[in-house]
């Protein structure tokens, strides 16, 4: 028989490990809780690694057309006078491709690549997992049951397949001293590919137009000692907290807020990584966020989890031992997931939103010699370093791995 497999969530990681058990032979169904794969969102990154995985789909000139080709960033004082401008090709060491495009178009390219070939049963969700030596029993939310050979995990920060396997998300949850709220508004200022961020102590407001010329998206980002966990599914709640931080806010703050309290697309979470002593229990594993979510600090969140998609699914088509299967994606993925985790700690935040006055200034006078930097080749060499640490492996299933 046809080995079968079960992935929650249809943002990045799941559709992109979808694709590739399907390609090995697997009958694949995605479940999502959304009604459908969400478009639109704010642009994302693929770099390093995970550009190979898109080209072995087959893929990579339908990312790279959707390159957003931003020319600058913009920083300012709290009151909107200008501090500096770079290049935004060049901040953390852009090279090899390196392509920010929309999610929603990402989405979309894998939706593409899949077409037809994978069921996907959207507005539903998993409430039930049981695992047993020949399979895992499941029950919808929706009141439907199947068994499937292996269930993944692929829904993100606040997974919801974790918990009900590994227990509740604070064990793993590493909060790294920032919310955000981002969301989309009117294009006032008439920006056109650029950015432009706002820094005062402990908050930062951004507005980055990424090719439409009526719309931008605005984010708030802000310190805070305490993640506020009661606030994640409580849009109102949400809309408040950050009204009250940016309460006094100068720039096109206000305007912002006011924007923000009605937007239909806001999406507000937490810095946070995910960070587990195992990816998998039984026949169940994880895959992107929901196992190793680095925060958007470090630019790598959705480049990770395309490669993660592709070694396990790779290594569950290499043999029919789902334990050896997850046995050897923790393995070749481990230290790449540390890498690039790593390159959110000990500064990201600081240059997100320094907590005091000084620590804006000495920001601000970094960015000053950031164009010295980066003609001496020393400004993202890390992070250009990190992206591709990792060689994917050629995975060819053997004829007998398609049937248990």
């Amino acid at each position: 028989m046809t080995r079968t497999a079960l992935v929650s969530g249809a943002s990045i990681a799941g559709p992109a490990l979808a694709y590739w058990l399907h390609r090995y032979g697997f009958e694949v169904t995605v479940v999502e809780k959304a009604a459908a794969v969400r478009g639109g969102g704010y642009p994302i990154d693929v770099r390093g690694t995970a550009l190979d995985v898109i080209r072995r789909m087959g893929r990579y000139e339908q990312l790279r057309a959707a390159h957003l080709h931003m020319g600058r960033m913009t920083f300012l004082r709290d009151d909107g006078r200008r501090v500096v401008s770079l290049r935004l090709d060049r901040l953390g060491g852009a090279d090899g491709g390196d392509t920010e495009l929309p999610r929603g178009a990402l989405t979309g390219l894998l939706s593409d690549a899949i077409g037809d070939d994978v069921e996907f049963r959207f507005g539903d969700s998993i409430a039930e997992l049981t695992d047993h030596d020949s399979g895992v029993d499941v029950r919808f939310a929706g009141g439907d049951t199947a068994r499937y050979d292996v269930v993944v995990g692929a829904d993100g920060l606040h997974s919801n397949t974790r918990r009900l396997v590994f227990g509740p998300e604070e064990q793993f949850h590493h909060y790294l001293g920032h919310c955000f709220a981002g969301f989309s508004m009117p294009n006032h200022l008439g920006l056109d590919h650029e950015g432009v961020a706002s820094t005062a102590p402990g908050r930062t407001a951004v507005l980055y137009a990424a090719g439409d010329p009526d719309r931008v998206h605005g984010f708030l980002s802000f310190g805070r000692a305490e993640a506020p966990f009661a606030a994640f599914r409580d849009p109102a709640a949400q809309r408040e907290l950050v009204a009250s931080v940016f309460a006094d806010g100068g720039w096109e703050v206000p305007r912002m807020i006011d924007a923000m309290r009605t937007a239909d697309d806001l999406f507000f979470d937490v810095v946070s990584q995910i960070r587990m002593p195992n990816w998998s229990r039984g026949r169940v594993a994880l895959v992107g966020d929901a196992a190793y979510a680095p925060s958007f600090l470090s630019g790598q969140g959705s480049s990770i989890a395309l490669v993660g998609a592709y070694v396990l699914a790779g290594e569950l088509a290499a043999t029919t031992d789902h334990r050896a299967a997850f046995a050897a994606y923790e393995q070749r993925m481990r230290q790449f997931v540390a890498d690039n985790q790593a390159l959110a700690i000990g500064g990201g935040g600081v240059a997100v939103a320094p907590a005091t006055r000084r620590g804006v200034w000495a920001r601000n006078q970094l960015f000053r010699v950031a164009p010295l930097l980066l003609r001496l080749g020393a400004f993202g060499g890390r992070v250009a370093k990190v992206k591709s640490s990792l060689t994917l492996p050629d995975y060819t299933a053997p004829a007998e791995v398609g049937t248990r």
